[in-house]
C-alpha cells in the first residue's frame, strides 16, 4: 500500500517542486543591484526545493515502511479534519453542480484586480530605514566659497534644531581626492539620528523627513533627503542622486539649458513634486586674459613670455624642493592672494620685461569677465543637462507618468535635443524590462512540463490559466497595506505563482487518479455525470487537510515577516504581502476552480467520444 501511494503522489509531487524551482527563472536573469538583492534568495529556494524533491522521491518512501504500522484511520476519523470535510461538503456539491457559473465567478474575480491595480502605484524598491540620512539639495552654479560654507553652517544649524537628531557633518564641494569630481554647489550632509527610543512618541522616519524639509528652507536651495547608502548606490548606476532624474542631450548649450529650465518648471506643477531643480551649463563664472599682440611687442614680450608670468603668478611655478629627513616637498612661489583675488587686482600684476621695464598685465592684456559651463557632462558624446526631482507622498511611476504627460504636452522639444528619464525609473524600467521577457519564456517551460507529466494539452492549459485567480489576493493585499508593485512584491508573486501552479497539479492528480478508479467513467455506454461527480468529490475531499495544512505553515512562516520591524523589513515585507493575500485565493483555486473545470472537461471529452 505504501507502495502504491508512493507511486501515486511521488511523480505530482515531485513535478509541484520541480514548478517552483523554474518559477525563479526569471530572478536569475534581473541584474544590477536587484539581482544582487535577490538573486541569494532565488538561490537558496532552488536548493531547498532540490533537497525536498530528493526527500520527496527516495527518503520519505523509505521511512514511511518503518513508521507507518497498522491500521491507517479514515479520513474522518479527525475531529479538525471532520470539520473541514463538513465545511467542504455542500460547497463542493454546489460547484460540481453549477461548473459553468462557478467558473465565471471565477473570472469576475480576476476582473475586480483592475481596481486595485489603479491604486497601488509601482516603485523599483520600498525606501529602506537606514537609521540615517543625507541631505544632498541643489543650489544653482556660481556660488562663491565663502557663500557655500555660510549656506552649510545654516542649514547644520537648522537641521539640528530637530530634536531626533543627534550630529550632524556637512561639506560643500569635492573631497580631498581626486575621483571626486563635485562643485561648490554640491552639498553632502551626513544626518546621524538618535536611537528610536528616544524619538518623540509617534514620530516615524517619514514625519522627521517632513519636519526637516519644512524646517530647512534656504533661497535658492532644492531638498533632497535620501538613505546614505541607498544614494550611493543610485550614483554610482545611474549618476543621478534624486530618486527621479531627467537628462536632456543635445549639441547647441543655450538650448539644453532652456529645455532644462521649461521642464524646470513644467515638474513643479505635477502632484506628488516636493522639489525640481535643473542643472544650469551656462552659469559658471571665468576671468579671460586676452593678451593684445602689438602691447606686448612693444615691450619685447610675446604671447608666450605673458602666459608664462600669468601662469607662474597666478597658479604658481616649481622652484625647488626641500628635504626633511627621508621626505621631499615641493617649493610652490606665486604672487601673494591679495595681488590676484580680484580683476581689478590682477589687472595690478607687475611685470618686468625683458628690457627691464616695469609695467602691469593691464599693459598687455584684457581682463574681462565672462560666462560659460561650470562644468560639462556628456553622455553618448552629447552635451547632457540633469534635472533632479524628488517625489513624496506618492508612487514613483505615477509621478514619472504625470511627467513624460505635461513635458509631452508643455515643453517643445528642439531640433537635436531628446528627453530621458533616469534614477531609480531607470532601474525600474530595466527590471521590467528582464521580466517581461523571462516571465512567458518561464510559462513556456512550465506548460511543456506539464504535458510531459499529464500527457493532455488541456490539463496543462487548466493549470496555467487557473493561476491569475491565485495572483487576486495578493494584490488585493497589497492595496490594502498600501504597498506599491516593485521588485520585491512581483518576486512574491512569482513564489504565489509557483505556490498556486503546485496546488493545482496535486489536485489535479487526485482528480484523475479517483477518475480512473472507477472504470465505468471511461466508457461512453456506462458513463454518468453522477459517477463522476462521486469520483471528483471522492478525490478533491482528499485534499482538504493537507491544503490546509500547507495553507496553515505557509502563512504562519510569513505572518512574523509580514509584521517585522528590522533591517531590511520593508523588503520583505513586500516580498510576504503578495503570498499571505495569495494564500486566501490559492486554495479556493485547487478546492473548487479546478474540480469544476475539469468535470466541463470530462463532459466534452464524453461529448466527442459518444
Amino acid at each position: 500500500m505504501i507502495t502504491d501511494a508512493s507511486v501515486e503522489v511521488g511523480p505530482a509531487l515531485f513535478i509541484s517542486l520541480l514548478i517552483i524551482t523554474l518559477s525563479f527563472i526569471p530572478i536569475f536573469t534581473l541584474e544590477g543591484q536587484e539581482g544582487r538583492l535577490f538573486g541569494p534568495l532565488a538561490f537558496t529556494k532552488t536548493y531547498a526545493m532540490a533537497g525536498a524533491a530528493l526527500l520527496a522521491i527516495v527518503v520519505i518512501p523509505i521511512l514511511m515502511g518503518y513508521w507507518i504500522r497498522g491500521k491507517i484511520p479514515p479520513e474522518s476519523s479527525n475531529p479538525l479534519n471532520r470539520f473541514l470535510i463538513r465545511v467542504y461538503h455542500p460547497l463542493l456539491l454546489k460547484v460540481l453542480h453549477w461548473p459553468k457559473t462557478t467558473l465565471l465567478v471565477a473570472a469576475l474575480s480576476v476582473l475586480t484586480v483592475l481596481w486595485p491595480l489603479n491604486k497601488v502605484g509601482g516603485e523599483f524598491l520600498p525606501q529602506i530605514n537606514e537609521g540615517d540620512l543625507l541631505y544632498m539639495p541643489s543650489t544653482l552654479p556660481g556660488i562663491s566659497a565663502a557663500e557655500a560654507a555660510s549656506m552649510l553652517q545654516k542649514t547644520d544649524k537648522l537641521i539640528m534644531s530637530v530634536p531626533e537628531v543627534a550630529r550632524v557633518f556637512g561639506k560643500t564641494g569635492k573631497a580631498e581626492t581626486a575621483t571626486d569630481s563635485a562643485p561648490l554647489e554640491m552639498v553632502e550632509t551626513t544626518i546621524q539620528l538618535k536611537p528610536q527610543e528616544q524619538w518623540r512618541p509617534g514620530m516615524t522616519m517619514d514625519k522627521i523627513i517632513e519636519e526637516l524639509d519644512n524646517t530647512v528652507r534656504l533661497p535658492g536651495l532644492a531638498n533632497l533627503w535620501v538613505p546614505p547608502i541607498r544614494n550611493r548606490i543610485d550614483m554610482l548606476s545611474t549618476g543621478i542622486k534624486s530618486p527621479i532624474g531627467i537628462k536632456v542631450s543635445g549639441t547647441v548649450l543655450a538650448d539644453i539649458d532652456a529645455m532644462a529650465e521649461q521642464i524646470e518648471e513644467v515638474a513643479r506643477t505635477v502632484p506628488g513634486v516636493a522639489s525640481a531643480l535643473a542643472e544650469r551649463l551656462e552659469g559658471g563664472r571665468y576671468i579671460n586674459v586676452e593678451i593684445n599682440r602689438e602691447k606686448a611687442a612693444r615691450y619685447g614680450m610675446t604671447v608666450a613670455d605673458v602666459q608664462l608670468f600669468v601662469t607662474s603668478a597666478v597658479g604658481g611655478a616649481m622652484v625647488g624642493e626641500t628635504v626633511e629627513g627621508i621626505a621631499r616637498y615641493p617649493i610652490n612661489l606665486r604672487y601673494p592672494q591679495s595681488w590676484r583675488d580680484s580683476p581689478q587686482a590682477l589687472r595690478q600684476l607687475p611685470i618686468l620685461t625683458p628690457m627691464k621695464q616695469q609695467i602691469t598685465l593691464a599693459d598687455v592684456a584684457d581682463i574681462k569677465v565672462s560666462t560659460g559651463p561650470s562644468m560639462l557632462k556628456t553622455e553618448n558624446a552629447r552635451p547632457t543637462s540633469w534635472i533632479y526631482i524628488d517625489a513624496r507622498d506618492r508612487d514613483m511611476v505615477s509621478v514619472v507618468h504625470d511627467l513624460q504627460k505635461a513635458i509631452a504636452e508643455k515643453v517643445q522639444l528642439k531640433p537635436g535635443t531628446s528627453v530621458a528619464f533616469s534614477g531609480q525609473f531607470e532601474l525600474l524600467e530595466r527590471a521590467n524590462h528582464k521580466l517581461k521577457l523571462m516571465v512567458p519564456m518561464t510559462l513556456m517551460i512550465i506548460f511543456v512540463l506539464l504535458y510531459l507529466a499529464f500527457r493532455r494539452v488541456g490539463e496543462a492549459l487548466l493549470i496555467i490559466s487557473s493561476v491569475p485567480f491565485a495572483l487576486v489576493g495578493g494584490i488585493w493585499l497589497l492595496w490594502w497595506m498600501g504597498f506599491h508593485l516593485s521588485v520585491a512584491t512581483g518576486t512574491g508573486f512569482i513564489a504565489l505563482a509557483g505556490v498556486a501552479a503546485e496546488f493545482g497539479v496535486v489536485m489535479l492528480m487526485y482528480l484523475r487518479h479517483a477518475i480512473e478508479a472507477v472504470p465505468s467513467l471511461n466508457n461512453p455506454q456506462t458513463f454518468s455525470e453522477q459517477k463522476l461527480d462521486e469520483a471528483l468529490y471522492h478525490g478533491a475531499v482528499l485534499r482538504v487537510r493537507p491544503k490546509a495544512m500547507t495553507v496553515a505553515v505557509i502563512i504562519a512562516g510569513l505572518l512574523p515577516i509580514l509584521w517585522g520591524t528590522g533591517a531590511g523589513s520593508e523588503v520583505m515585507s513586500r516580498i510576504a504581502a503578495p503570498m499571505i493575500g495569495g494564500m486566501i485565493t490559492a486554495p479556493l483555486l485547487s478546492l473548487f476552480i479546478i474540480p469544476a473545470a475539469y468535470k466541463l472537461m470530462w463532459l466534452h471529452r464524453h461529448r466527442v467520444r459518444k
